[in-house]
């Protein structure tokens, strides 16, 4: 437990200066887009130059750049993410609106990833060569190759539209109804969740396939355990270290997938709200939106790397 908690905090004093250096990449690019947030929050209209002027002067837009990177850095650090120059409210509301569906979307997406990905691994690697095999490969082929936006539109004509099973847009909070809720998250979280379980099933079916030739499997078996035995209690577990690594990556594309999803799906997360801010040259959600999702994502993979710690002891024996 010692020797995680100190990987632990290795990691998060790492983790620093990579989100100093993410907020930093984020405020240049919002510094130099063709947007000036100025116009934006008088709309273009009826503002003569001092009032543009004016409100460049209070909200800072006139000091140096590296004046404006620390003040905006410090900000941050106290939970404030600026304010909307179009609806006049904290962009930190906004996000606590809208972060929840986000994540709730990303969880149910992974859930079904991995789910799929054990099964059709752990089965493809057990019937190595054989038809279950060589079709399981064929199909994670093409789920690999589809991304998930017409992964969408597919299952959006097929069981949205022909089948009527699943509504085309909307969002029901768990709150009201449980089952209206897995029922409008069901297509997106599941158009997010096909490439990456496909993904993942290729990398579990690889492990499991290397575990599987090792000597010690060999002398399980012929000691006489039951395969069940020996491929839940060892193989598997041993198997799934390197997936893994794998998986903080792939929730990272889930929750940029989940950008495109959610305007597909007319879905009230930071993926619609994103995308409503660049069009209204609203720079302060923009960079409020990103850095917030450049956040979850860096956490994640802190997440991931201390359960690949805890999943492989010779780690644990030299961190």
């Amino acid at each position: 437990m010692a020797v995680v908690v100190r990987m632990l905090l290795s990691r998060i004093l790492a983790l620093i200066p990579l989100l100093l250096g993410v907020i930093l990449f984020v405020f240049i690019v919002m510094r130099f887009a063709p947007v000036d947030p100025a116009l934006a929050a008088f709309d273009g209209a009826n503002a003569t130059a001092e009032q543009l002027q004016q409100f460049r002067l209070e909200n800072g837009l006139l000091d140096p750049l590296p004046l404006q990177y620390v003040h905006f850095v410090w900000h941050l650090v106290q939970g404030d993410f600026g304010t909307s120059v179009i609806t006049k409210q904290p962009v930190g509301e906004t996000i606590a609106t809208a972060l929840p569906l986000t994540v709730q979307l990303t969880l149910l997406g992974l859930v079904i990833a991995l789910v799929t990905a054990l099964v059709l691994g752990v089965t493809s690697a057990l019937f190595r060569d054989r038809w279950p095999d060589k079709l399981i490969r064929v199909v994670t082929l093409a789920g690999v190759a589809a991304p998930a936006f017409w992964v969408a539109l597919l299952l959006v004509q097929w069981l949205a539209v022909g089948q009527g099973l699943f509504p085309t847009s909307g969002y029901v909070s768990p709150a009201d109804s449980f089952g209206g809720w897995l029922n409008s998250l069901t297509l997106p979280a599941v158009s997010l969740a096909l490439p990456v379980a496909a993904q993942l099933t290729r990398v579990i079916r690889t492990s499991m396939v290397e575990e599987l030739d090792k000597d010690y499997v060999r002398t399980a078996r012929g000691g006489g355990l039951p395969p069940v035995v020996v491929v839940g209690r060892n193989v598997l577990r041993n198997a799934l270290v390197t997936p893994l690594t794998v998986l903080g990556l792939r929730v990272g594309y889930l929750l940029g997938g989940a950008v495109v999803i959610e305007t597909m799906f007319a879905l009230p997360g930071m993926g619609q709200n994103m995308i409503q801010a660049v069009t209204d040259g609203d720079t302060a959600k923009v960079q409020g939106f990103v850095i917030t999702i450049a956040i979850g994502f860096v956490l994640v993979n802190l997440i991931v790397d201390v359960l690949y710690l805890i999943a492989n002891p010779r780690l644990r024996s030299h961190a």
